[in-house]
């Protein structure tokens, strides 16, 4: 059991030097109105997801936000960036100070979504994401051991895989158990997939595949109360992040859904030609 035990700790602690610390984010101040988090589209953003966002017409961006969890000190909030019909990017958003000031530690990834969240305890937590084109694929996980000052990216499966995260729960820092919704059959039938996780997400193995929803308590309890949430506000245009005290819900932020625009840049008009040239002879 030590030898087991030692190998475990040398497999995570590999993993966590393998997490890198991702650059210091610009600090988004909470000064008690709605934050604007930006998405600035680049040319090959445009040309990555063929959109068309002419210079007259732009693509305007929003902001999700899926899920929230409270960890010690810390808030996180997950979501994504999208147009009308096009994810663009991933978002993890991390507060220390209760709400009052606001970063992203961890890159956002592109054509990604971040959804559930889980801590096990104030330094291992897990978040769920998937990639969108157009459908759910490529399940992962975002892994920190350090309290979220570093994240890495853990694959579900080393192939390309159809499918989100439905549900996850770690029981440990190395033991864990994970629902794929595959969202359509597969060409065994079967669109539900159950792994397991003796590595703290590192490696996944396949334990049962249905075609019918997989409802096991004992892997996933049912969802907790945690006194946080997050909501839409049709009149603020915003999310509210809110906390409930006794009865009522108190607002802690708010970020509005407006997050920028893609467009093209607009080319230049060509000089005009001078009098009594043309195409075929200018002078």
């Amino acid at each position: 059991m030590r030898v087991a035990g030692a190998l475990l700790a040398c497999s995570l602690g590999a993993a966590m030097l393998a997490a890198q610390e991702q650059p210091a984010a610009p600090v988004i101040e909470n000064k008690g109105q709605p934050m604007r988090l930006e998405f600035g589209c680049a040319e090959e953003d445009i040309a990555h997801f063929g959109l068309t966002c002419d210079a007259g017409d732009p693509c305007h961006v929003f902001l999700e936000l899926s899920s929230v969890e409270k960890a010690g000190s810390r808030i996180l909030l997950t979501g994504n960036f999208h147009t009308s019909s096009t994810t663009l990017a991933s978002l993890l958003l991390v507060s220390e100070d209760g709400g009052r000031s606001w970063r992203e530690p961890y890159e956002r990834v592109r054509g990604a979504a971040l959804d559930l969240i889980q801590f096990l305890d104030l330094e291992y937590g897990w978040v769920s994401g998937y990639t969108l084109s157009p459908q759910p694929r490529d399940p992962f996980l975002l892994m920190t051991g350090d309290g979220g000052k570093s994240w890495r990216k853990l694959p579900i499966s080393n192939e390309a895989k159809v499918g989100a995260v439905a549900q996850f729960w770690f029981t440990s820092r190395s033991s864990g158990m994970l629902l794929v919704d595959r969202t359509q059959v597969s060409e065994n039938g079967m669109r539900y997939e159950l792994y397991e996780t003796m590595t703290g997400g590192g490696n996944w193995t396949l334990r049962h595949a249905s075609a019918k929803p997989i409802l096991d308590p004992k892997a996933f309890p049912e969802s907790r109360e945690t006194g946080w949430r997050v909501r839409a506000d049709t009149a603020s245009r915003s999310y509210q992040l809110e906390h409930r005290e006794g009865e009522r819900w108190t607002s802690v932020a708010s970020f509005l859904i407006a997050a920028g625009e893609c467009r093209m840049k607009e080319q230049p008009s060509p000089e005009p030609a001078p009098p009594g040239a043309s195409a075929e002879n200018p002078r």
